[in-house]
Formats: C-alpha cells, sequence, structure tokens
C-alpha cells in the first residue's frame, strides 16, 4: 500500500487576546494621572497609550486622540498628554475615557500596493503555532489593536467607542473604520489621500514643495474613485470630518466626505478659517492655563457635542 508521504496542512494560529501593561504616571499640571499602557498589536509587538479617565467604575464612553505619524515612543506620549491636559482634564470631566494613542511609523503608500494582512499558516516552524502574517502590519492595524484592547477594560463602554484624530491620524480612523466598526468618528483635516487613492507622485500639482490640493474638483481628478469607493463602501462608522478653509489639502479633507455621501454613509462636514494645522487640539499655554481662541472653542464644542449625541445614548 502506497504511503501518503505529504505533510499536514499546519493550523492557523488565532490572534492573541488582547492586553496590556500599565505604568501610571503623574500628569504634570493635573491630578488626574495617566496609565501608560503597552498594548499588544496583532503581530505580537507594544505599542505605548496613554489612558486617563473619571473618577468611578464605569463602564464610561472613551475617546482615542492622535495626531499625525507614530513617532517616540512613550516619551512622545507622555509629552503631547502633558500639552493637552487643560483640554484632556474638560473631556474627563465631560464623562469620558480618554485615549492618546501612538503607533509604528507608517510605511509609505503600502496600505494603497496592499490588502489588509490576515494570519497565515505556519508550515516551517514544526507547531510552534505562531501568529504568522500576510503582508506586514500598517500604524492602522496598530490603532484597530488598541481600540480592541479598549473595549476589554471593565470601566469602558464597549458600545460607546470614539476617535478624533488629526491630519494622518484622521485618515487612520478612515482607514480602521474600513476595517472595523466602531461608535463614531471625528477626522479633523484628515490627510486622507491613500486612503482615496490620490495621486501625490511627481505629476501632482505642486507649489514649490508643497502638494496643491485645496480645489476639492481637481483632488477628484487625481484620485482614483473606484478604489476609494471599494474602501469606503465597508465603513459603518458615523464620520464627523472637520476641514480648515485655506489649508492646501482642504479639497481631500472634503472629497473624503462627498464620497462617503455618495455610498449612502453617515457623514458630515464642517470647515473653519483658521491659521493652524489640526487647530481644535488646543494645547495648554505656558503656565498650563487653558486659553482657546473663538474659532478653537467653536470646533471643539461642535465635536464634543458630536460624541455627546454619538457616545451617550
Amino acid at each position: 500500500m502506497e504511503k501518503n508521504n505529504a505533510r499536514p496542512i499546519a493550523p492557523v494560529a488565532p490572534e492573541r487576546p488582547p492586553h496590556g501593561f500599565v505604568v501610571t504616571r503623574p500628569v504634570r499640571g493635573s491630578a488626574i494621572p495617566m496609565d501608560l499602557t503597552f498594548v499588544l498589536t496583532r503581530d505580537e509587538i507594544y505599542v505605548p497609550v496613554a489612558i486617563r479617565k473619571p473618577e468611578g467604575r464605569g463602564p464610561f464612553p472613551v475617546i482615542t486622540m492622535g495626531r499625525g505619524d507614530g513617532r517616540g515612543g512613550y516619551q512622545h506620549v507622555e509629552t503631547q498628554v502633558e500639552r493637552l491636559a487643560a483640554m484632556q482634564d474638560r473631556m474627563i470631566g465631560r464623562g469620558y475615557v480618554v485615549v492618546y494613542v501612538n503607533y509604528r511609523n507608517e510605511i509609505p503608500h503600502l496600505y494603497e500596493r496592499s490588502d489588509p494582512a490576515v494570519n497565515v499558516a505556519d508550515d516551517i516552524s514544526g507547531g510552534d503555532n505562531r501568529t504568522l502574517k500576510s503582508a506586514p502590519s500598517l500604524d492602522s492595524d496598530d490603532f484597530i489593536a488598541i481600540i480592541n484592547y479598549l473595549t476589554t477594560l471593565p470601566y469602558v463602554d464597549p458600545n460607546a467607542i470614539g476617535a478624533v484624530g488629526v491630519s494622518h491620524s484622521g485618515e487612520m480612523i478612515l482607514k480602521a473604520a474600513a476595517q472595523i466598526t466602531f461608535t463614531a468618528g471625528v477626522a479633523i483635516e484628515g490627510a486622507s489621500h491613500e486612503f482615496l487613492s490620490v495621486n501625490t507622485g511627481p505629476t501632482a500639482p505642486r507649489k514649490a514643495d508643497e502638494i496643491q490640493y485645496q480645489d476639492v474638483e481637481v483632488v477628484r481628478k487625481n484620485a482614483d474613485k473606484a478604489q476609494a469607493m471599494r474602501r469606503i463602501r465597508k465603513i459603518e462608522t458615523p464620520i464627523l470630518h472637520i476641514g480648515r478653509e485655506k489649508d492646501h489639502l482642504q479639497g481631500i479633507f472634503k472629497l473624503a466626505h462627498e464620497w462617503m455621501l455618495e455610498a449612502g454613509k453617515d457623514s458630515t462636514w464642517a470647515s473653519f478659517d483658521h491659521p493652524d494645522h489640526g487647530f481644535p487640539y488646543i494645547y495648554g499655554q505656558p503656565d498650563g492655563s487653558f486659553q482657546p481662541d473663538p474659532v478653537q472653542r467653536q470646533a471643539l464644542d461642535l465635536f464634543m457635542d458630536y460624541f455627546d449625541s454619538r457616545l451617550k445614548r
């Protein structure tokens, strides 16, 4: 009888359960400490986040905060929490757990070139049951791991997870929402050129070294709508998009909203005239005081009211 020498098919290892390692640290200028937490990611490294919460057992709604690319490790997280402490204290006083997130640096344009990573069989390690991926993990994968971790915390309402992000972190909210569903997102000047497959190469319109995508019609002509709509159709999370009138990427911010509406998604648009990129993030003054200008106050009130209406039902 002929023997079958074929190797058995290796199993696909499951994801490790979400977990984090917590170190409680004081926040300069605030009586509310932070839980500096190292969160396990899909490929089993750790990224640092800072979790701050109201007193009591909860469960509380959550708002994550991020800005730009992943950078700087836990020192960056601590610095940003101290700079935003006065703003975060007011969010916490409103009844929210506030989480400043960090993640790995992005691999430029890899999101556009690859499908989302999935677990694959480990057929070479002799049964070590490793969690192997079909593609490199992205910064948006880290953000998804953070959201999944937050839903396991006993003081968190897993059905009330919100996310606000500036610039690249605004785009990350859209990328995550195309893979998982959370309760609400606010994309502030979301630099969603990868998500919308907008041309940013040598033929993109430029002034000196700055890409000029202020006009939404110029963006529309330079984006791959079919690819963008395939991603947008997967979104079930309502999104508030906040633009800035004179920003050189204003057309990208607005097109993300317009194509979400076209796809039948829950999308809201607001735009303000302010000189500073990321103006709704209100950093403390040198003396630690909270002194938003009128436009900043209006934008903050807008997105916090938006979260109240979505996360406090």
